[in-house]
């Protein structure tokens, strides 16, 4: 089978999506990242599905790729790597409770809670963006299509506007890179 057409036409949608992306709201949430790491603060990140992987990612890229060697570090938790605690969670409670439960756990006032989602309308993340919103932590966010509830909630969101799960999630991961590599050089 011939795949080359419809390649291309994904490639085209990634690449003018790209360009939709306002850089001025992914500066700022840089800039609250780092604010985190200067502070001493926590970042609590999340996410469900493909927006779980690129939670975990995150992880690696900033606790190790932006902070290895510096005195002061990035302090990254991904919420959606303890497996046995989320299906205690979601078992014993509702899945719509799986981060904020760990949440209650560890959060203080102060600490940033990430969460991504392309649709922006995952609860399980909203109520963790909720919770860091009404006890003083600083909520981001990365969302897709219309942004959702998150793009509303959060303090700080970068939206990756297109009706596209797929271009949402691949541009999510591209700005953790962006994000990583920037910061690493400075």
């Amino acid at each position: 089978m011939d795949f080359k057409e419809k390649i291309a036409e994904y490639f085209s949608k990634l690449k003018s999506t790209i360009d939709k992306v306002s850089v001025e709201d992914l500066n700022t949430l840089m800039n609250v990242l780092v604010q985190s790491k200067e502070l001493g603060s926590t970042v609590f990140i999340m996410g469900n599905g493909g927006s779980s992987a690129t939670a975990s990612h995150f992880v690696c890229d900033f606790n190790k790729g932006v902070s290895f060697n510096p005195n002061k570090r990035f302090k990254f938790i991904c919420l959606n790597d303890n497996i046995p605690s989320i299906m205690a969670y979601a078992n014993d409670m509702s899945f719509s409770d799986i981060f904020v439960e760990q949440l209650k756990n560890y959060f203080k006032k102060g600490d940033v809670v990430f969460g991504i989602s392309g649709s922006g309308n995952s609860m399980n993340v909203v109520k963790a963006i909720e919770y860091a919103n009404k006890n003083g932590g600083i909520s981001v966010s990365l969302t897709g299509y219309d942004g959702g509830k998150l793009m509303s909630l959060a303090n700080y969101n970068v939206n990756i506007p297109i009706d596209d799960m797929q271009i949402a999630e691949d541009l999510h991961m591209i700005l953790d890179h962006c994000m990583m590599q920037i910061l690493y050089n400075e």
